[in-house]
């Protein structure tokens, strides 16, 4: 069984149900004949490349550790990266204000510099199978939840709450990936 990305460029940010659409409409495509965009050779996996789109197919056994290299590619080459397994695309902006900041999912996906878009769409993703989400910005300190919303912050202290609201974790993650700690006083935390 394997597992694909698909990375093309973009002039501004979309949202994922435009992202699906493309991807779906381009799977439909015959490889495109004549020269690989040179950042496709720096793609893991089988490469193919389908009109001006570039698809990504690995195996689920290497599919982590080389998505985590392809969103990374994607990011330094100005490119969108859909991940159709998950339904969510990665954009380039807008980004949180912690450079280095990074999203880990329960699911094994790692991604610096997340687009706040990817993180909101992220936490609609929290289940079993994907039994937590965190951002955190290494050696200072972290936000994470786990189904049934509990929501943990960790600075020095970690302080715990739980939530009844998707909406209001994703309003804490946002606030937290922008600089605000608007979301420590909205919570009783023990």
């Amino acid at each position: 069984m394997s597992a694909e990305l698909m990375v093309w460029r973009e002039p501004e940010p979309i949202p994922r149900d435009r992202a699906r659409a493309v991807y779906l409409a381009t799977k439909k495509t015959r490889p495109a004949e004549g020269p690989v965009p040179a950042y496709a050779k720096e793609l893991p996996g089988q490469v193919t490349v389908l009109q001006d789109h570039v698809l990504v197919t690995m195996d689920m056994d290497s599919m982590d550790e080389m998505s985590t290299q392809v969103f990374a590619v994607a990011r330094a080459h100005g490119l969108v990266c859909y991940d159709p397994q998950r339904d969510l695309v990665h954009n380039l902006a807008p980004l949180g204000v912690y450079e280095g900041m990074q999203l880990h999912t329960g699911d094994g996906m790692i991604v610096t510099d997340p687009d706040l878009g990817l993180v909101h769409d992220t936490l609609a993703t929290l289940s079993p199978q994907n039994p937590f989400a965190a951002l955190v910005v290494f050696g200072l300190h972290f936000i994470q939840v786990s189904p049934g919303y509990e929501l943990e912050y960790k600075e020095g202290t970690l302080r715990s709450t739980m939530v009844d609201d998707l909406a209001e974790v994703q309003r804490a993650f946002h606030e937290y990936a922008t600089g605000s700690q608007e979301f420590l006083s909205r919570f009783t935390w023990t």
